[in-house]
């Protein structure tokens, strides 16, 4: 069970380092990595690799993600959510319905954004969170991300609070989307909240919070079938979360060349479903149990009709 992914529900004043830590230190595994970062104050789908899945991480690295956002108008903070400093105040009570839903139907498709100057990217080596503490002036460029969809689920007019769902690439930033949107509006916004609901194959309804994935550990370690049960089935197998990666089948007389990085002729494995990613698929020995392939070996491409390996699980 030291091999897979746990889908966890990460506590807001976490981070997900922490996350890592305690997971390490509960079920007692050294090689332990997580998957797109959150802030402390954000909760939700952090989905977090242990053993041998740590060297999978590479290929969430395109997922979509969703997350469920609050923001109130009329705050504008240096690190661009509620926790930070506030840096200026205005009114709001001007800003109508109509140009709350223009502004965010706007922000969808291919966006230029400017990621937070509070933010873990590297200038010239260092972090830019540590710059700005030290007072830096510096810039980030823009760069471009992908809103896929931006849909308000609540406006309170009076509170200045507005609620809403975004699915987005990797690399956009919520807090960058309400600054940019309060800036339309002309009244600037800080984010409030922030739940991430999906990331790629992760959904937050199959999500385990810590306390159930420590209780599962304490009970597996008291013994006993049905203890052991509870914690595997939280551990998922790493070739399952790679949905949108091709399948491979491989002859059994290639599989140790496979195994030792060899490539393979065309006669000497079967597509089996096509690749939605970068040209990227799974590779599997042919016995199956239960109707599913079971002996997951790695990752591949096609090249000149060569199966060559990119990465060796086992």
């Amino acid at each position: 069970m030291t091999d897979g992914i746990i889908n966890v529900n990460k506590p807001a004043g976490w981070t997900s380092q922490d996350v890592c830590s305690k997971l390490r230190h509960v079920l007692h595994i050294k090689k332990i990595g997580h998957t797109g970062t959150l802030d402390p104050m954000a909760t939700g789908v952090l989905p977090v690799c242990m053993g041998n899945a740590t060297r999978i991480i590479e290929y969430y690295d395109k997922d979509t993600k969703s997350y469920h956002a609050s923001m109130k108008l009329g705050v504008v903070t240096d690190t661009l959510d509620i926790t930070g400093k506030v840096l200026e105040t205005s009114g709001y009570s001007d800003v109508a319905e109509k140009a709350v839903t223009e502004a965010f139907t706007a922000y969808t498709g291919h966006v230029l954004q400017i990621p937070p100057k509070y933010s873990a990217l590297k200038i010239n080596g260092k972090r830019a969170y540590d710059l700005a503490r030290e007072g830096k002036d510096f810039q980030i460029k823009p760069r471009e991300i992908t809103v896929y969809e931006n849909r308000i689920t609540r406006f309170d007019p009076e509170r200045g609070e507005i609620e809403f769902d975004i699915t987005c690439s990797k690399g956009t930033y919520i807090r960058t989307v309400c600054d940019d949107i309060g800036r339309t509006l002309g009244c600037g916004a800080v984010m409030t909240a922030l739940t991430r609901t999906a990331s790629g194959y992760f959904r937050i309804e199959d999500a385990h919070t810590i306390e159930e994935i420590i209780d599962a550990a304490e009970q597996n370690s008291a013994g006993g079938e049905s203890s052991e049960e509870s914690l595997r089935k939280m551990i998922i197998p790493a070739d399952v979360t790679l949905e949108k990666l091709g399948k491979i089948l491989l002859n059994d007389n290639r599989i140790t060349a496979f195994l030792n990085g060899n490539s393979s002729w065309g006669n000497g494995f079967r597509i089996t479903e096509r690749s939605l990613f970068d040209g990227l698929y799974r590779v599997y020995a042919r016995n199956t149990v239960n109707g599913r392939d079971t002996s997951f070996l790695g990752v591949a491409v096609i090249e000149n009709g060569s199966l060559v390996p990119r990465k060796v699980i086992r």
